[in-house]
């Protein structure tokens, strides 16, 4: 039997990870939209925050910046360096050694090399250059002094060409001959790149013979450009973070590369090349090593390289430049610098991205913006009211009412079902219907019916009052200042759900007053923005009312105000607004004149005082005496109960008692 093994899924994200949680994010992005963030702002901050046991997109950049720092302060530059001075010392003593046990060698000769070695100038590079020449004594001096033209080489080769250290270790002269011909080809086909002279077989052909030098196996010359270009500039930023010291050492000791000036040669017409072909890679940048692991010309370009990548990824993260979407997100690079898990962490986020914008909870708008959609508004009306039942129920013992705008007492009869009727069908008289029509048509009612809407009828009940219920809203900014804008928007959604659902003959008109009132939309309020505008309008709002009341002359009319300022502006004749503070006497006049005319057409008015300011809680005390209202002082975050209360207790007495 074959052995089996186990490990963690790496193929992406977790098969069996829970499916998305859209309600969850619904309730946090409605929650932004209501403070005044647009859809499209709400959405980029979920992403931004995560969700319940998700890491947003500010967790994985902060770990990109963890990491970032981490490579900063665990290293620093100057590895090869290091690594020359080692291998020259020893080279030094063996040769030391070897001067000292050979007693046939010409006692003058045994000086002139002794003065030479015991010479050598401080520099490494000056030192190794010095040495070009010397006649080694011993075999396992000259092999140490081999090897660091030979480290150079590879260090030179690695800083450009990822991975080319290991390849070259022990190589022959012949595999060096090889380098530098891959090299010259490059550079040849770079400039006929550059000239425009070059075709798809070029590269073809290239790969073809120097293939195994690229690992990444680019696809087209724009990819291998796309490839060297980065390494190139990272090694060049890697030179301009050593000290200048290193710098000068690093460069004179260049040329011993191999024992080949041609190898520096070829390498500076890349760097050339590519620098050209690709003027927006950083080439001039550098950063500040501060730990104690050194690292060689290869492995502080591969950080460098490390650190540039993780500067693009900071950036598509940051999601701050125009256009900018989570499929822009490079989630290898994601998972090499942070690991599998990241990778997934941010798959799951592009998925919630696109499954929030493919879903009908946001819809594009005509000018192209994003909108919460009806669905969303009616999601969130629907978790709203079920709030508002929870504190109601919490407050006063009440039940949520499931009576499902039921229409009154049955009278026994029945009628065609016209739309918006919520009356329980009459499924006999329904199916009769159908046999007689399908029987009328020449059709055979045995065969089975099919259900039209014509068919439909329904059992008539005792006609019940129905309501016109004009909402009206502070929308002056102090109610955003002080904390009560969200409440008092989460109150109209739970309202605007109850009316839609339950009481479905009714009619809601929100009706925001700041400066000016004006009738709004349930998605036109859910969206309106915290706006610094001074005056508190009741007059005008009530001249909307009552507009709303007359255009619905066979409902009740229920008046609810929610408010946290006396009023401060009223509309003068010409239309144009008045605000003065304190109030004048001729705006509240204006004011108590429209709220009595509410009163003689029987209107039921609550008021809703936010704040615990004397002077409105007398006033609106002096308002509700005068036509018979009510005045209810909620907590903020209690508003939506206190609404959805008041409205069942006023409009509907009989939902109020399930």
């Amino acid at each position: 039997m074959a052995e089996q093994r186990y490990g963690a899924y790496r193929g992406g994200p977790d098969p069996l990870a829970p499916p998305l949680d859209l309600a969850e994010a619904l309730e946090a992005l409605a929650a932004d939209v209501m403070e005044g963030y647009s859809p499209e702002q709400a959405l980029r901050e979920h992403l931004r925050r995560g969700g319940r046991g998700r890491p947003g997109l500010d967790d994985l950049a902060g770990r990109v910046q963890r990491r970032r720092r981490e490579i900063l302060e665990r290293s620093r530059l100057g590895g090869t360096l290091d690594e020359v001075r080692r291998l020259l010392e020893k080279a030094l003593l063996a040769e030391r050694g070897q001067l000292a046990r050979d007693t046939d060698m010409d006692a003058t000769d045994r000086t002139l090399r002794e003065m030479q070695i015991e010479n050598l100038p401080s520099s490494p590079a000056a030192a190794v250059s010095e040495l070009a020449g010397y006649d080694w004594a011993s075999a396992d001096a000259r092999a140490h002094y081999e090897q660091i033209r030979d480290l150079l080489g590879r260090e030179m080769l690695d800083a450009r060409f990822a991975g080319m250290k290991q390849a070259l270790e022990n190589a022959t002269a012949q595999d060096r001959a090889a380098v530098t011909e891959m090299l010259r080809d490059l550079g040849d086909l770079l400039e006929k790149h550059a000239r425009g002279e070059d075709t798809p077989e070029d590269f073809a052909r290239f790969l073809q013979r120097h293939g195994d030098a690229f690992p990444e196996h680019p696809r087209d010359i724009d990819e291998l450009i796309d490839v060297l270009a980065r390494r190139s500039a990272a090694a060049q930023r890697m030179l301009r973070s050593m000290t200048p010291q290193q710098r000068e050492e690093l460069m004179a000791l260049s040329a011993q590369a191999f024992g080949s000036p041609e190898l520096l040669a070829q390498l500076d017409r890349l760097d050339a090349s590519l620098q050209a072909l690709r003027p927006g890679e950083d080439w001039s940048g550098s950063e500040d090593f501060s730990g104690q692991e050194g690292l060689g010309l290869g492995d502080g370009t591969s950080a460098l390289a490390d650190l540039a990548e993780l500067d693009r990824l900071a950036e598509q993260l940051s999601q701050s430049y125009a256009g900018s979407s989570l499929s822009d997100l490079d989630v290898e690079a994601l998972a090499r610098q942070l690991g599998d898990r990241a990778a997934v962490d941010a798959r799951t986020l592009a998925r919630l991205e696109q499954a929030l914008r493919d879903s009908d909870l946001l819809r594009r708008g005509a000018d192209g913006s994003l909108r919460l959609s009806p669905a969303a508004l009616r999601r969130l009306g629907r978790t709203l009211l079920r709030d508002a039942a929870r504190r109601l129920s919490d407050r006063s013992g009440r039940r949520d009412a499931h009576r499902a705008g039921a229409a009154g007492e049955q009278s026994g009869a029945t009628r065609a079902w016209q739309f918006g009727d919520t009356e329980p069908w009459d499924v006999g008289r329904t199916l009769t219907s159908a046999i007689t029509r399908t029987a009328a048509a020449g059709g055979d009612p045995a065969a089975g019916v099919r259900l039209e809407v014509a068919d439909v009828e329904v059992r008539e009940t005792e006609a019940r009052t129905r309501a016109a219920v004009a909402l009206l809203v502070d929308t002056s900014y102090s109610m955003a200042a002080e904390g009560r804008w969200v409440p008092m928007k989460r109150t109209a959604l739970a309202l605007h759900h109850l009316i839609a659902t339950r009481f479905r003959g009714d009619r809601l008109q929100p009706i925001g007053f700041g400066r000016y009132a004006r009738p709004m939309d349930i998605e036109e309020l859910t969206a309106l923005p915290a706006e610094y505008e001074q005056g508190t309008n009741l007059h005008h709002g009530l001249l909307l009312a009552l507009q709303f009341f007359r255009r619905h002359p066979g409902m009740d009319p229920v008046l609810l105000v929610v408010t946290d300022g006396e009023p401060t502006a009223h509309l003068l004749p010409g239309g144009e607004p008045l605000f003065t503070y304190p109030p004048l006497p001729e705006t509240l006049e204006a004011t108590v004149a429209e709220l009595d005319r509410a009163g003689r057409i029987g209107a039921q008015v609550t008021f809703f005082r936010l704040g615990e300011d004397p002077g409105l809680a007398r006033f609106l005390a002096a308002m509700a005496r005068r036509v018979g209202g009510t005045v209810v002082a909620p907590d903020p975050e209690d508003l939506g109960a206190a609404v959805v209360g008041e409205f069942l207790r006023t409009g509907h007495p009989d939902a109020s008692e399930d």
